[in-house]
């Protein structure tokens, strides 16, 4: 049977009704929001905690991080790994802050023309550490991965709750254990972006499914301080808005999101490039400084046509990383059918289908597309529906499995088999 939602009045009704509580006793109220979402933060928590330790055990007992670069992968210990690589360019923005400029590597006739900057990363993640660390008085390192924690498990509430509307309860429970142990979630807990901006797309939608128009420009605009594929989400909120303004009426608030959304993402992008005197100079620093640039899905037609075969002459090619994205990328070809099945509101639609198609559509190191397709989250619908049918002791036994296994091709295989 096909799980469907057609009926945005009563979507918005029950959605009031749930949020909403139904007693005026305040005192109650704390006992009733932890029997909602304690048992989402003690799945969600769990199943990281042993995707955590099965990861951090494998780098122990393969050791390769003690030989490689504080920078690529390495470190004194192995939590050291998770600081590493785009983590430890977050580290500089947060202790330094930043310094546009677009430097040519001499002599280079390559790919990479450009010397990497700081500006290729967002701000709104650097400028949370800083904050943390100056409250808690935790060093750089710890402050950021203090920060992805929380950001982890505000994002497993947001998943729960736009899961819990569309299909139930245990559907909530199973999308937030698929988030826990999804590929490329190794980076949920690490000096990484990528949980802040899952909780802000999360929540920006649950916030336009429930016409909380002025939340969601708000939060759609600190999530363009967070990654420029928010643009995606960008876009979601703007078809929203505009089939609410053909259906509904009530202009002010849904052109108030429309215009408040993308403020952030514009405004730190004509920032740089006025620093750098080039208002393209983002998108020079991007393709110069690491190859990432838009080429209408060519590299990821080979990586697709290469992988399967056993070829390895395609661009950046690291092989089990890449065969992981390839099983990534099949899998959301599968679900985006199924996702459609189930009739969601069309911010959830719009957000999944653009996320895929900038990530796709983009030249990268394509070991990495695990991780980007991370924010794709409305892809865990379809099995969150498929999975509720399943006992919540069965549910936790086939999720369980699949955190221990997630060390491997979640977090080790992204770190130190390929390039996060």
């Amino acid at each position: 049977m096909t799980t469907t939602v057609t009926d945005t009045s009563s979507w918005n009704a029950r959605l009031s009704n749930q949020l909403t509580p139904q007693s005026p006793d305040r005192r109650g109220q704390l006992p009733r929001t932890a029997k909602r979402f304690g048992p989402v933060l003690a799945v969600y928590g769990t199943l990281k905690l042993i995707g955590f330790a099965s990861f951090m055990g494998l780098l122990h007992s393969a050791g390769k991080y003690r030989t490689k670069n504080p920078r690529f992968g390495g470190g004194e210990h192995p939590w050291d790994v998770l600081a590493s690589w785009d983590g430890w360019w977050y580290q500089q923005i947060a202790a330094h802050g930043y310094h546009p400029e677009l430097v040519p590597v001499r002599g280079a006739t390559g790919l990479i023309t450009l010397e990497g900057n700081s500006a290729a990363f967002f701000p709104l993640y650097p400028a949370l550490m800083r904050l943390t660390s100056e409250a808690t008085g935790l060093g750089l390192y710890g402050a950021g991965l203090l920060v992805s924690i929380i950001a982890s498990f505000a994002a497993a509430l947001g998943i729960y709750a736009i899961a819990d509307h569309l299909a139930g309860r245990r559907a909530g429970l199973a999308a937030a254990g698929l988030w826990a142990v999804w590929p490329g979630s190794g980076v949920e807990w690490a000096v990484y972006s990528d949980s802040l901006y899952v909780a802000l797309a999360a929540w920006t939608c649950h916030a336009v499914i429930n016409r909380r128009w002025l939340t969601a420009g708000l939060l759609a605009c600190a999530a363009g301080l967070n990654r420029p594929t928010a643009v995606a989400l960008f876009a979601a909120v703007a078809v929203a808005a505009i089939l609410t303004l053909r259906r509904q009426g009530g202009v002010i608030r849904p052109m108030a999101a429309l215009a408040v959304a993308p403020i952030g993402l514009l405004a730190y992008l004509s920032w740089v490039g006025h620093r750098m005197g080039d208002y393209t100079g983002y998108f020079k620093l991007q393709s110069g400084a690491w190859a990432h640039e838009w080429d209408y899905g060519r590299q990821t037609l080979d990586v697709l046509t290469s992988v399967p075969v056993g070829q390895r002459d395609y661009l950046f090619a690291w092989p089990f990383a890449d065969l992981i994205g390839v099983c990534v990328v099949l899998l959301a070809f599968a679900l985006l059918p199924l996702l459609i099945r189930l009739r969601p509101p069309a911010v959830l639609l719009v957000y999944a289908v653009l996320t895929l198609a900038l990530i796709l559509d983009s030249q990268q190191i394509f070991s990495n597309v695990s991780r980007y397709l991370l924010p794709a989250f409305p892809l865990f619908l379809p099995l969150a529906v498929a999975l509720r049918r399943l006992s919540l002791a069965h549910q936790f036994m086939l999720l369980g499995v699949a955190a221990l296994a997630s060390g491997s091709y979640a977090g080790y295989a992204l770190f130190e088999l390929g390039v996060p």
